[in-house]
């Protein structure tokens, strides 16, 4: 799952926009820059929560019940304090702690040159566009025929040989 692609084919583009606006940055380019930057993190907190014991299960629910998309379709919600809030929930959930996401901050400052400050307040937004994007993705998915637990699979690379969530996911397919 590559984020940027996924948040421009979700329909997100306006929301990088939004985010580059909110946190300052001097272009949209700088917030693509940010995001690529935190996707491997947040999809790797997304892979984990699904390999856990009901986490698949629970992570489809949040992606079909948590209302994410609105993020999408309303990119000036990323301006509200609810919307951070939705985000540390998010983030709470794939990462479990404040200390990883804090660490996750640090590893993307380190890899783009912005600030740390700067990082842990796009981080919550990211999350909630992720999320957004990743319903609407997993939604279209299932729309083409594809069943909701594959489409998620799909977009968490569970299809991939060698991945060891693959196992988990392949075994978690023949109890749904």
């Amino acid at each position: 799952m590559d984020l940027l692609k996924l948040l421009s084919s979700a329909g997100g583009d306006a929301g990088v926009e939004k985010l580059a606006g909110q946190l300052g940055l001097s272009s949209t380019a700088d917030a693509q820059k940010l995001i690529a930057a935190l996707g491997p993190a947040l999809q790797g907190g997304m892979q984990k929560q699904a390999a856990s014991a009901g986490g698949l299960a629970s992570l489809q629910k949040a992606l079909a019940n948590g209302g994410h998309e609105r993020y999408l379709k309303n990119p000036e919600l990323l301006e509200k304090e609810e919307t951070r809030e939705d985000g540390n929930r998010i983030l709470g959930h794939l990462f479990g702690s404040k200390d990883v996401s804090r660490n996750v901050a640090a590893s993307a400052a380190e890899q783009t040159g912005f600030d740390t400050g700067l990082i842990k307040k796009a981080l919550p937004l990211i999350a909630g566009l992720a999320m957004g994007a990743m319903g609407r993705a997993t939604e279209e998915k299932s729309g083409n025929g594809a069943g909701g637990l594959a489409a998620l699979t799909s977009l968490l690379g569970g299809d991939d040989k060698g991945n060891p969530l693959g196992d988990v996911i392949g075994l978690a397919r023949k109890f749904f």
